[in-house]
């Protein structure tokens, strides 16, 4: 199994020692890095607003996955990492603006801090073939 490392410049730049994702070359698997709320061209937080740092979190997603060359919607698993699990609700419903149904398995998980001071960092897996 061999590997690709994806990057676009429609999503942030990596921050640190991470690829903004990479895809086995022997299955059609895409391993999506946490994005975070930050505009690529400012690589700064969009916004104070809760929901809208969560769309920008999709946005960035759906630049690496379709960098890869697939949709939000080949994403098999999302992990949700919230700094306050009370804005749980807020990711269903802006999640719902970027998937449809059947959704991906996923796990929210509140978390004491994020890289920024971001308010939600979502990573996932992402099954499409490229080729295809």
């Amino acid at each position: 199994m061999g590997r690709t490392i994806i990057q676009t410049s429609e999503a942030p730049a990596a921050i640190g020692t991470y690829s903004q994702a990479v895809q086995t070359t022997g299955a059609p698997m895409t391993f999506i890095s946490g994005q975070i709320p930050l505009h690529p061209e400012t690589m700064t937080l969009v916004s104070d607003a809760f929901d809208e740092q969560a769309h920008r979190v999709f946005i960035n997603l759906r630049a690496i996955a379709e960098a890869a060359g697939g949709r939000l919607s080949d994403c098999v698993k999302l992990t949700i990492y919230l700094t306050d699990l009370n804005q749980f609700a807020t990711v269903n419903e802006v999640m719902a603006t970027y998937f449809p149904e059947p959704y991906p398995a996923r796990a929210a998980i509140e978390v004491s801090a994020l890289p920024k001071g971001a308010q939600i960092e979502i990573d996932a897996i992402m099954v499409a073939n490229p080729s295809q």
